[in-house]
């Protein structure tokens, strides 16, 4: 069941992706002259898709974990991405859990403790959060651009005057 989350989350996440990019990209390439907030906003748009095209990618390795684990034919004890830690350290594995952030696949142990495995590449999540903390920034300075680049409203008691 835990896989077919994942699976739906990924299939989700690649769509957003999509979205974003293809948002940020029209955006870059619209006519007429582009200002600054403009394109702090192409530059938070695709950061953002990637963001999400990245955590999307880990998603799918962390499914492919669970699936394994809960695989239970013929050589399903121990846990298959728990064997990564050895004969003996797999010997103990009692059961697994996920982890969204950061993204990780744990094994448990039966004596209380757990370790993390390599089924989601190391780099995913250092990338997401790069990505993410460039979206955010972007995002940010947009707005504060696009506000200080409006002319005041004039209100309608200053118009009479």
């Amino acid at each position: 069941m835990l896989f077919l989350v994942l699976l739906l989350a990924a299939l989700a996440g690649a769509a957003a992706a999509v979205v974003l990019a293809v948002r940020g990209f029209v955006a870059a390439f619209r006519r007429g002259g582009r200002s600054r907030a403009g394109w702090l906003r192409v530059a938070a748009l695709l950061a953002g898709a990637g963001t999400i095209a990245v955590y999307t990618w880990g998603l799918l390795h962390l499914g492919v974990a669970v699936l394994q684990a809960e695989d239970g034919g013929a050589g399903s004890s121990p846990i298959q991405p728990c064997r990564e830690g050895g004969p003996q350290l797999a010997s103990q594995v009692t059961g697994y859990g996920v982890s969204y952030l950061p993204l990780r696949f744990e094994c448990h142990l039966g004596r209380g403790g757990t370790y993390i495995t390599s089924s989601v590449p190391g780099y995913v999540n250092q990338a997401a959060g790069a990505l993410g903390l460039v979206t955010a920034v972007c995002g940010v300075l947009a707005t504060t651009t696009a506000k200080r680049a409006r002319p005041p409203v004039a209100h309608a008691a200053d118009r009479d005057n």
